[in-house]
């Protein structure tokens, strides 16, 4: 991956002043052995392609402005995991958004807001030099064009959801334009994030070689615009969901997608990029990663080091920091389902095999599973809790079966296709089958998808957020969104306005 300090992340200060150029045989995986100025670069298809590398590279980020690791940070803003840690002080900025007590000043909104923002820029400088430069094939510059526009619909996605009016920015920045960049609405960038992604279906092969596992195919594009569809609430957009979702999900697609028969097996770090897997996000200990002061230089997931048990001592689990210990309503929801040994650890039972660990703050004793740290994958190299070379799945088979599901009940599309999607979810853990009705799809996705990140935003653009999170300190008409960082609003003197309610 692109290791690059001199990145500014905000909206504000956007040049990408230097790239390293030298590549190892693993895609997205570079070693830094020297520079060029940024100028001098992207002379061939090898240096361009190291430019789309960059972009990539910054899905792995999750230490931007703070601990803001995707999946644990939205688990613990959920009904699923509490944020946990050694203390209320440990991460303040977990705890604000777990009780939804967030301010300008506090809260997770500055990592997130630089990261998805480093992600744009990038992805705006490499489509600059590629539409500038005349040395490219027309494959080439296909397929490079629409991973770009790919990635900066994702980090627009991310954006809107957790902030709503963000700037639009699709072109590199002049010093004149640095500060003066307005807020577009949500409607707005929802517009350009579909226009990036059907761009993108033009120039993506259906599948992707072994030695390109982590470069986005026409699978995941279509199933990521299949969800931008169903997330803005646009019940004139869920037939085409609906339809994209099928061409993913149907039996025989194109793509290679089917259900991994054990449920476990879907989260095991040797079975990464399985047939369920849709949008997959690589991490590598390959690095050997050790530099606090910059962890997102590495390739590991440090998201895996922060949900284990602190100081555990036992079988199977290596230690980690105590956070997210998963709520005893999940527990409740999962005790009597096949899912639940493949999502939940069971602390009081390792206790009584003789294993041991530190009870942190809000601790329940049960912890997550699906991307625990495993001591068979704990890195001999580097600084281990940097470099957890476990995946992250963003998008899976189940999911799109479920959201396909939603789509075309809420578009009065095929109710016996719906119950089929609901049904084969169920079927894989032997569930029986079930009415096919939104609630019933709903309470499926949390069991399925529960501490994979997906359940705060469920419960936002489902309307169920204040019922569930309102005991929580969740408040309409304001913690839908993060707070815009207060140093965006300082730095454009105000052109960056803040969001209702902080």
């Amino acid at each position: 991956m692109m290791r690059n300090k001199n990145i500014k992340s905000t909206v504000a200060i956007v040049a990408m002043l230097l790239i390293f150029v030298s590549c190892k045989k693993d895609f997205l995986e570079l070693t830094p052995r020297g520079t060029t100025l940024e100028d001098n670069f992207y002379k061939n298809e090898t240096e361009m392609m190291q430019g789309v590398i960059s972009v990539y590279d910054v899905m792995q980020w999750g230490t931007t402005g703070g601990y803001t690791m995707k999946m644990p940070l939205l688990s613990a803003a959920s009904d699923d995991c509490w944020a946990g840690g050694s203390s209320a002080s440990d991460q303040p900025n977990w705890v604000a958004y777990d009780n939804f007590n967030m301010s300008s000043f506090v809260g997770p909104q500055g990592g997130l807001w630089n990261k998805n923002f480093s992600g744009i820029n990038r992805a705006n400088l490499i489509l600059s030099k590629i539409e500038k430069s005349t040395v490219l094939s027309a494959g080439f510059k296909s397929r490079a064009v629409a991973e770009a526009k790919f990635l900066r619909a994702y980090f627009y996605f991310d954006l809107v959801r957790w902030f709503g009016n963000v700037p639009l920015i699709l072109k590199e920045l002049t010093p004149s334009e640095l500060y003066t960049q307005t807020q577009s609405t949500p409607a707005q960038v929802y517009a350009q994030i579909e226009k990036d992604l059907r761009d993108a279906l033009t120039g993506l092969p259906p599948v992707v070689s072994a030695a390109e596992k982590g470069r986005i195919s026409l699978g995941a594009a279509k199933a990521q615009l299949a969800k931008v569809l169903l997330f803005q609430n646009d019940n004139t957009k869920l037939a085409e969901a609906a339809t994209l979702f099928e061409d993913i999900n149907r039996v025989g697609n194109p793509y290679g997608y089917s259900l991994v028969t054990d449920y476990a097996e879907i989260f095991n770090p040797s079975n990464k990029f399985n047939s369920e897997s849709i949008l997959e996000i690589p991490h590598s200990n390959n690095a050997a990663w050790g530099d606090w002061g910059w962890i997102n230089g590495g390739e590991g997931n440090v998201g895996t080091q922060f949900i284990g048990m602190d100081s555990y001592v036992g079988d199977t689990y290596s230690s980690g920091w105590g956070f997210c210990p998963v709520t005893l309503d999940l527990v409740n929801a999962l005790k009597n389902d096949p899912r639940f040994a493949a999502t939940i650890i069971d602390g009081k039972a390792l206790k009584a095999t003789g294993a041991t660990y530190n009870a942190r703050y809000q601790n329940t004793d049960y912890f997550i599973k699906k991307y625990a740290p495993l001591k068979a994958y704990r890195s001999t190299i580097g600084t281990p809790e940097q470099n957890w070379p476990i995946n992250e799945i963003e998008i899976r088979l189940a999911d799109t079966y479920l959201m396909q599901a939603e789509a075309l009940l809420r578009s009065g599309g095929s109710a016996t296709r719906a119950k089929e999607l609901l049904d084969a979810v169920r079927a894989r853990v032997g569930l029986a089958s079930i009415p096919a009705t939104l609630d019933n799809i709903y309470a499926e996705r949390r069991l399925e998808l529960a501490t994979e990140g997906h359940r705060f935003f469920d419960l936002v653009r489902t309307g169920k957020a204040v019922a569930v999170l309102g005991p929580l300190g969740y408040k309409a008409g304001k913690s839908e969104y993060l707070p815009i960082p207060q140093t965006e609003i300082d730095v454009t003197k105000g052109v960056i306005k803040q969001n209702p309610g902080y």
